[in-house]
């Protein structure tokens, strides 16, 4: 039987590296499971692997979910690409055993922030919309993307990046209410929730059914403005401004109990051994979580 509190791998703290290696690590190290990369499971497939070896070499590794599925909250033309999109990660998803898919908002470009004279072509998703619109159109594609994935019997877990518009806990829920799916939840990422002017208090008020899984990760110091992902999360997890224990327990608070994965952005231990930077996210993740 799994442990209540799972302390899982993600891909990207080995971002470089290839699925054989996350899944190396994620059982040489002793981890709970590795929370997978669909571009990784997708290049192992396309080298010319099987579905069937996708299998064998996955084997009993628990995957609570893939990453990603980009700016949930496509519409009009662009409504057909992300039902596209995410038909073809639910297809990955399956195939490797995960029980889940990560969505996440976008747009992912900070220009898209900018002057939209300037970049007139630029995708801006629902920025500058009403928002009551910017939730409605967010929850009719995440509804939409969640219908695909009961056909599988998965969930979405879903993330609004700090930088878009739906950023704030209660922005989220909202968003999640007017989707009125039993198969989305969502996932706590410290950064995202500290960029977006969250506290541990917000979180410690979350319903801990509504909590799919956790991200724990650091930053760097955020005055304000538009937060810079690759600027404010390249930092190694403990040695940024984030009081982690705080975080963790203020998810605990809820009576939360499932799993921790350690998302990773520092690109100088990106380019370090992969075991190693693994073995201490996972010594970190275990005192903090208390497994």
């Amino acid at each position: 039987m799994r442990q209540r509190n799972q302390i899982i791998f993600h891909s990207l703290a080995a971002k470089h590296g290839t699925l054989a290696l996350d899944l190396d690590i994620t059982r040489k190290l002793g981890f709970d499971g590795l929370e997978g990369s669909g571009a990784k499971i997708r290049q192992f497939l396309d080298a010319g692997f099987s579905e069937a070896e996708l299998r064998t070499a996955i084997g009993d590794t628990f995957i609570p979910g893939i990453g990603f599925l980009l700016d949930v909250e496509r519409h009009g033309d662009d409504r057909r690409a992300l039902l596209k999109d995410a038909s073809d990660l639910i297809e990955l998803a399956t195939a490797a055993g995960a029980k889940g898919l990560e969505a996440i908002t976008g747009p992912i470009s900070l220009a898209a922030y900018a002057n939209a004279a300037a970049v007139p072509d630029l995708y801006r998703g629902v920025i500058g919309l009403p928002l009551q619109e910017q939730i409605h159109i967010t929850a009719a594609g995440l509804a939409s993307v969640a219908d695909i994935a009961a056909e599988r019997g998965l969930l979405i877990y879903y993330e609004a990046l700090s930088w878009t518009p739906l950023n704030t806990l209660d922005k989220q829920l909202r968003t999640l209410e007017r989707a009125g799916r039993s198969n989305i939840k969502l996932v706590i990422d410290f950064w995202h929730c500290y960029t977006a002017g969250e506290t541990p208090e917000s979180i410690a008020r979350l319903d801990k059914d509504l909590i799919y899984g956790v991200h724990i990760c650091d930053s760097l110091p955020f005055d304000g403005g538009i937060p810079d992902e690759g600027v404010l999360r390249d930092v190694p997890t403990g040695k940024g401004v984030l009081d982690l224990k705080e975080w963790v327990d203020a998810v605990k608070a809820t009576g939360f109990q499932g799993w921790w994965s350690c998302e990773l952005f520092c690109r100088r231990q990106h380019q370090e051994n992969s075991y190693e930077i693994a073995a201490g996210l996972k010594t970190l993740m275990e005192a903090l979580i208390g497994v």
